[in-house]
């Protein structure tokens, strides 16, 4: 079993290998941090992990507090009210530690604590960044614990206006964390379906990128070799959660892929937003479960490049289908149900998920301009498990 213990400089300071979770107050010291908001969600806050991070920073001399109202699918009035923590224990950092959720919370907060505009000014629509005051944000140290949404190397945060029942994209390029640390360690204790459902957005990520129709051939090379460390090392982080050869490659895999999908995304992002607004599932789950019909609908576009992707993967049948089978068995083999009913999602609101996902930012990168009626379509197929 291979170990790793590399330091890397993009797309931020990454600090890669086993038991450098310790080195946070290193990373607070190098960027003038002395007094952390430490960012995380209610069930991690509660473990063993979150507790002996926070005793060593302590010990060292950082005055942190904990701040763990974090929802599954973060609220702007879960930034709210980490903003209001930050600014009475007179904070001037934030340690972002967790998923997906905790990680944009935390991004979102250390915007958010030198803004006297709302949130939504700063959704990612033209060039709303323009309005952010930069020297109101504070740095962050992003130290993710399951390896799904990348978000540790993100320049933006998916926020819910709970209010209108819609996920949006908060961005600015300097919410990209300044420094962080892929720790296996803290992610052994996953269990295996979040390990799985993690994992598969990953995937999602790197493979939506890789379709895309913008051209971004960088981002198109890690995006393929993102895909085929997903390949390689999910099943195995599945299989033994200890494994940490694969739990580090699944680490690295999910921050390929956030740095991959600068190139855009696609459909499957486009409904998953929507869907975790009015139905608050678990996002990389909703990737997962519609991907397959997400790619059957963009077929026509993207077959020559699923093709040569399939051979990059050295799959025993290069081809269109071949890959779709590929993703088929390797949902089955790690326990993806293959609809959304399972998600006990039906297609009650079917005309308003098409609605909601043609608005969505993440459509524009989707190789087919789909119509509402055509997400709509899709959506119905997903719930029903017509393939």
């Amino acid at each position: 079993m291979q170990s790793f213990h590399v330091n890397w400089n993009y797309p931020t300071s990454v600090l890669v290998g086993d038991g450098r979770w310790r080195e946070v107050v290193q990373c607070c010291q190098q960027l003038g941090v002395t007094a952390p908001l430490l960012v995380t969600d209610p069930g991690l806050a509660a473990l063993p992990m979150t507790k002996q991070i926070t005793e060593h920073c302590v010990e060292q001399g950082l005055q942190l507090a904990v701040f763990s109202q974090v929802k599954g699918n973060p609220t702007s009035a879960n930034v709210d009210a980490g903003v209001s923590v930050f600014h009475q224990g007179h904070h001037d950092g934030v340690i972002a530690l967790g998923g997906g959720s905790a990680l944009d919370a935390g991004k979102a907060i250390a915007l958010m604590v030198g803004q006297s505009q709302p949130i939504w000014a700063f959704e990612d629509v033209g060039d709303n960044w323009l309005r952010v005051n930069v020297d109101g944000m504070v740095p962050v140290v992003a130290i993710p614990t399951t390896a799904g949404t990348g978000s540790e190397v993100g320049r933006s945060s998916v926020i819910t206006d709970a209010a209108n029942k819609v996920k949006k994209i908060i961005f600015h390029p300097d919410m990209l964390p300044a420094k962080v640390i892929l720790d296996p360690s803290l992610s052994t204790g996953l269990p295996a379906p979040l390990t799985a459902a993690t994992g598969m957005d990953a995937l999602s990520h790197s493979l939506e990128a890789y379709c895309s129709n913008f051209y971004h051939p960088m981002a198109e090379g890690i995006a393929l070799e993102g895909i085929r460390l997903v390949k390689e090392f999910l099943p195995r982080a599945v299989a033994d959660g200890h494994d940490l050869e694969a739990r580090t490659n699944m680490l690295v895999a999910s921050a390929m892929g956030a740095t991959a999908f600068q190139r855009g995304l696609g459909a499957m992002h486009a409904i998953a937003h929507s869907l975790g607004a009015l139905y608050d599932a678990h996002h990389g789950m909703l990737n997962a479960i519609l991907m397959p019909y997400v790619l059957k609908a963009n077929q026509s576009v993207i077959e020559h490049r699923l093709e040569r992707l399939a051979r990059y993967l050295d799959l025993s049948q290069p081809s269109f289908d071949g890959f779709l089978n590929w993703v088929l068995q390797l949902r089955l083999e790690v326990g993806i149900p293959h609809s959304l009913n399972a998600l006990n999602i039906d297609d009650s609101q079917a005309r308003k998920v098409g609605e909601m996902s043609v608005a969505d930012a993440a459509a524009g990168g989707n190789p087919i301009a789909f119509s509402a009626e055509q997400y709509r379509d899709l959506f119905t197929r997903a719930v029903s498990g017509s393939l």
